[in-house]
């Protein structure tokens, strides 16, 4: 049990440390910040991967290889309905000042809060149910707290040129690494309710983080003319995360 607990403190501190890192680096060039969710990116797709989908089907003997598949369409079914009513992620980072001092009502700074801790708790449940596994793989709870602390880096700034306080943007940081301790206290309960169907859970987290790598960071890298940078940063999160599978 102490595991999910230093799990979950992991994944909320990062974040954190991420959002003060943001305060020092208040304006990434587009360059340095698709290269950062590149490499956040990279870590996500090999964690969702090899971290967990096939992990699921190795573990596996009694399910059919067909009910972990629809594990993991049903993980990107759930965030593709948490975008119907939140917006992208490349709607609200990476942005050039003009587009954010557009964005400076109230309701879309909410919006942009329920996006982005919508977004994390998948993470958190993606981490918890690798930790309900019986041999304990740290190497996705890892993963994710490591990506955790650019992302909050560039998170932070749309608050900032948006009028939000300095104070305020701590309590959002702080608010939304609770939701993702949340998520990985809901990812072990559910893990653990059925051995049997364990496997199903980690292709369902695996396919939710899928669906974010997919369709929120890796279009958000290529939309300012700096692919290659972003491509070689993804591959560079790729091989993080496989030497952490090696020697985590």
């Amino acid at each position: 049990m102490s595991q999910i607990w230093i799990s979950a403190a992991g994944l909320a501190g990062s974040i954190f440390m991420g959002s003060l890192l943001g305060f020092f680096i208040k304006e990434l060039p587009h360059k340095w910040n698709d290269a950062i969710l590149g490499y956040c990116a990279g870590i996500m797709l090999a964690a969702s991967m090899l971290g967990l989908i096939v992990n699921a089907f190795n573990m596996t003997t009694s399910l059919p290889w067909w009910m972990i598949a629809v594990g993991v369409m049903l993980g990107a079914l759930f965030l593709n309905v948490l975008d119907l009513i939140t917006p992208h992620l490349h709607h609200i980072t990476g942005l050039d000042e003009e587009e954010h001092l557009n964005n400076k009502s109230l309701d879309k700074i909410l919006l942009f809060v329920m996006a982005i801790a919508l977004h994390k708790m998948p993470e958190g449940m993606a981490a918890g149910v690798s930790m309900s596994t019986v041999e304990t793989d740290w190497s996705v709870s890892v993963g994710i707290a490591l990506q955790n602390i650019p992302e909050g880096m560039v998170i932070i700034a749309p608050l900032l040129m948006a009028g939000v306080s300095k104070m305020r943007t701590v309590v959002i940081s702080l608010v939304i690494g609770l939701l993702e301790v949340i998520g990985v206290w809901v990812g072990f309960g559910m893990g653990s309710l059925s051995e049997m169907f364990l496997p199903v859970m980690l292709g369902f987290a695996g396919g939710a983080m899928l669906y974010v790598t997919s369709d929120e960071l890796i279009p958000e890298t290529h939309a300012h003319g700096y692919q290659k940078q972003a491509t070689y940063a993804l591959l560079l999160g790729v091989i993080t995360f496989i030497a952490m599978e090696k020697y985590v």
